[in-house]
């Protein structure tokens, strides 16, 4: 079945007649007609929608499908015949149409006397007469203005004899009283959502009028029109024949000729003078509520007029439950705007202004600043832009305020000041550290300057964004030196101040727990990052909560790959709670995420996780995150066995960890794997030359001590390659991750078999595999070649055969699947709890007791039912399990 496309005909003695003449066009719209129909099986059937919606087309589609089993009144109420006294005949006269009785059908007309209830009673009487399913279809009721019309009505709909139904078509609500066939489901309602027209539809309207047009262009036409029958139609008509279509998409607005002109008949104009002021001083705004439209009409009641607006279909559609907020369709709103121009162009900058005065006092900043860059208010912008900016930093806004900078002419942007401190935002969260330093120093320039009033809040920020910049430089030293003025708890006097002094807070915790995360030997990280999160949750701001937990996910890898983890997925799932899915913010927990998979074989999820971390630093060129970022790829190329892919990657790492201040805490891996996989491909003389010119403490880590065994190993100095690991086997080196001794014990693995020493040689193995099995290290095996040694164990020796084979099975080219999550903690006792504070003690069962004053028996009680609740087997797995869960933070037996 096809439907006409509601192409915007008017009726007969309606003026402008936009499109009439175009040629009616069709395309399939079944489930249009079926949904009417199926409406129309209801006792009244009501098809509510604004002007050009399509609401003839349909009832005339309807009408005509085949199968239609109604004899069909058909009426339609005109402009010119609203009056209570021609509408009633007309509706008689129609009914009386269905009887083949000559005198019954006999016309009626209006007389002196004339009652809409006997007339309603009349048409009743005739209904009854009948027999078959009719259907009464009345369309364009809203035309209707008599209070007393819709009372009669009311009467005549909810008495319909058994077998006759009612279809009717308006563009706004009718004062209509069925509540009673509501709760008895025998009112059904199509609404303006139910005959718009899909974006594939919108495709087909264009195939059929052969027009062609690119899947972008159709989406464009689609949205701007929100699926509006008149203005696709509209739209198509213009398209037909014009030489650059895709460029009429592009600049296809409410206020092209054809759309304003049909919207002017069909909208404007029919509203009284106060609701016309209304619309077009508004316009301005991308929504409104009835305050905000009082500050700008300069007169109470705009409420009432939107809310009768919405009710009437009058292209106003609510945006909240309580229907407090609005906005105008896109097509309309641009109608309006032109309309405001031509007719009040004096007043528009005005009108921006006090917009912008409304929203700065009901804290949309945003907005505000918008309004006041169209009224051409640089400096204001500026201000105000400035002022708020931190916070929206904090927000995750980031976008927006560089929208804002790039809508500042350049020559006007740069004699303001005050964006020196937002560009030094944008510049930190993009990583443009140098863009960031010139900035910043241009803002503290201008503190001395400020009111007095906003001077201590700017230093305040200015500190913070001095410590973040010597956070992403990877420089502790000054870090500190900035968090000491931010770190203390709130204490100003204001709601503002103490606001203000919580975010600073969470940011110098955030800060100063990253760095001391990235630093070789600091080890506070992980305890300032958990601080920082938790204090962002409690201030409410999720976006610095992500982002302490994202690079809480790092700090914890260097301990625990299966807790770092848990708390990557903690900051991804609520990142993408909040829409920041491949924010910059969250990049640290998916590059530590991907390196904790790489690191247990998962090489398959790896690949396809990567790419979003990819994606969610486009625009982040810092090269704290970039330095890890570049080595998590090469380690994936290493775990595949492209060795020279994996090379370059690891040299990139190393370029960018040059740029930072200091060395961090994965420096040592950056440069042993660099060189070992030198080494590998052959040019081991190359890395020893470069493992000479490495100075203290890198030289002597344990990481590049590995190196310098692989260098040996390449060269076949197997006993040189045994003394380059003995310092980190016997923990005189020092390490950054248990992964760095596994890698020891099997490069040692390998120079004893070189030498023929296979005993030890297979105990170097099992000793790394024992290492490696709490956290499923399979990665070291893989990067040394290790698989001949793990082949050529003993069958059934092995006490860890199960990790044997998984890692034989990577070697050989597989992948292994994810690790299943942790089944769930059962929640300890306050008494198991005070027993779990003493198991990492050295005290005995006895001992524990008598420091809790209980019974031994009471004791291997409670510490059975901690081992069963957290899944352990003994003291050790324990504690290792209840610090991964944070269960011991902090308490310290008395």
């Amino acid at each position: 079945m096809s439907v006409p496309t509601g192409e915007p005909q008017h009726k007969p003695g309606r003026r402008g007649s936009a499109g009439a003449s175009g040629r009616l066009r069709h395309i399939d719209r079944k489930h249009l007609v079926a949904a009417l129909d199926r409406a129309a099986s209801s006792k009244v059937a009501v098809l509510t929608a604004p002007a050009g919606s399509g609401k003839s087309s349909l009832l005339r589609a309807w009408a005509d499908h085949r199968g239609q089993q109604h004899r069909l009144v058909f009426v339609q109420v005109q402009r010119d015949q609203q009056d209570a006294q021609i509408f009633w005949p007309a509706l008689l006269n129609a009914v009386r149409g269905l009887s083949e009785d000559p005198v019954s059908a006999e016309p009626s007309t209006a007389s002196p006397d004339f009652s809409g209830a006997a007339v309603v009673d009349r048409i009743l009487s005739e209904l009854a007469a009948q027999t078959g399913r009719i259907c009464l279809v009345i369309d364009d009721v809203h035309e209707l203005i008599s209070p007393e019309t819709f009372v009669h009505l009311s009467r005549l709909l909810t008495n319909l004899p058994g077998d006759v139904h009612a279809i009717l078509a308006t563009r706004r609500d009718l004062p209509l009283r069925l509540h009673r066939l509501r709760l008895a489901g025998q009112l059904a309602e199509l609404r303006a959502a139910d005959l718009r027209f899909s974006k594939d539809e919108t495709r087909a309207l264009l195939g059929v009028t052969g027009i062609a047009l690119s899947d972008t262009a159709v989406a464009r036409l689609h949205a701007r029109t929100e699926g509006w029958a008149a203005g696709l139609r509209l739209a198509t008509l213009s398209l037909t024949g014009h030489p650059d279509p895709e460029r009429f998409v592009a600049e296809f607005t409410g206020s092209s000729r054809t759309v304003a002109e049909y919207l002017l008949a069909e909208m404007l104009e029919r509203q009284p003078h106060e609701v016309q002021n209304l619309l077009l001083r508004t316009s301005i705004l991308q929504r409104v509520n009835g305050e905000l439209a009082d500050r700008l009409t300069g007169r109470p009641g705009s409420e009432r007029i939107l809310l009768g607006l919405e009710d009437a279909n009058a292209f106003v559609v609510s945006l909240d439950p309580e229907r407090t907020w609005f906005r105008y369709h896109q097509m309309f709103a641009d109608l309006l705007r032109l309309e405001l121009r031509r007719l009040l162009p004096d007043e528009v900058p005005a009108l921006h202004q006090r917009a912008a005065e409304w929203l700065t006092e009901h804290g949309q900043t945003i907005e505000a600043v918008r309004h006041l860059q169209a009224a051409g208010d640089w400096p204001e912008a500026a201000a105000l832009l400035a002022k708020h900016s931190f916070g929206l930093m904090l927000d995750g806004q980031e976008e927006t305020m560089q929208a804002l900078l790039d809508a500042f002419p350049a020559r006007t942007g740069a004699g303001l000041p005050e964006l020196s401190v937002v560009r030094t935002m944008i510049g930190l969260v993009h990583g443009r550290l140098h863009e960031a330093a010139t900035h910043l120093a241009a803002a503290d320039a201008c503190v001395a300057s400020a009111a007095e009033v906003d001077q201590q809040g700017l230093r305040a920020v200015i500190a913070a964004l001095s410590l973040s910049l010597a956070r992403r430089r990877g420089d502790l030293a000054e870090v500190i030196r900035h968090a000491e003025s931010l770190i203390s708890p709130p204490d100003g006097e204001s709601d503002e101040e103490i606001a203000l002094a919580g975010d600073l807070r969470v940011v110098a915790l955030m800060n100063l727990g990253t760095v001391e995360a990235w630093a070789l030997g600091a080890s506070d990280g992980e305890r300032r990052l958990r601080e920082g999160a938790d204090l962002a949750r409690v201030i409410g701001r999720p976006y610095l909560e992500v982002a302490c937990l994202a690079q809480l996910g790092f700090a914890s890898k260097l301990t625990n790959f299966v807790y770092a983890r848990r708390r990557c997925q903690e900051a991804i799932a609520l990142a993408e709670e909040h829409g920041w899915g491949t924010a910059s913010i969250v990049a640290p927990a998916l590059i530590t995420l991907v390196c904790s998979m790489i690191w247990m074989g998962e090489f398959d999820d790896a690949e396809r996780t990567l790419p979003r971390a990819d994606v969610a630093l486009q625009a982040d060129s810092g090269a704290d995150v970039g330095t890890l970022l570049h080595l998590v790829k090469g380690m994936l190329h290493a775990g595949r066995g492209r060795r020279r892919e994996a090379a370059r990657e690891f040299a990139r790492a190393q370029d960018l960890q040059a740029q930072l201040s200091h060395p961090h805490a994965l420096a040592g891996y950056v440069t042993g794997w660099l060189l070992a996989t030198r080494a590998r491909l052959g040019a081991s003389a190359d890395a020893r030359i470069a493992l000479e010119t490495l100075g203290s403490p890198l030289m002597d880590s344990g990481e590049i001590c590995n190196a310098r065994a692989s260098i040996c190993l390449a060269e076949g100095d197997p006993a040189g390659a045994l003394a380059a690991t003995a310092s980190v086997i016997d923990a005189s080196a020092s390490v950054v991750h248990v992964a760095t001794v596994v890698e020891a014990r099997i490069l040692a693995a390998l120079a004893h078999r070189e030498l023929g020493e296979h005993k030890q040689a297979h105990e170097a193995v099992e000793q790394a595999l024992a290492l490696a099995e709490p956290e499923r290290l399979v990665l070291p095996f893989v990067m040394s070649g290790a698989g001949d040694l793990l082949a050529a164990m003993p069958r059934g020796r092995s006490a860890h055969a199960a990790l044997r084979s998984d890692i034989l099975d990577v070697i050989q080219g597989s992948s292994l699947a994810a690790m299943p999550p942790a089944p769930p903690i059962r929640e300890l006792s306050p008494t198991e709890r005070r027993v779990l504070r003493y198991l990492p003690t050295n005290l005995s069962r006895p001992e524990i007791a008598g420091e809790l004053s209980m019974s031994v028996h009471t004791v291997n009680t409670h510490v059975r039912n901690i081992y069963a609740k957290l899944q352990a087997t003994e003291r050790s797995s324990a504690v290792r399990r209840a610090r991964e869960l944070q269960l011991l933070d902090g308490e310290v037996p008395r």
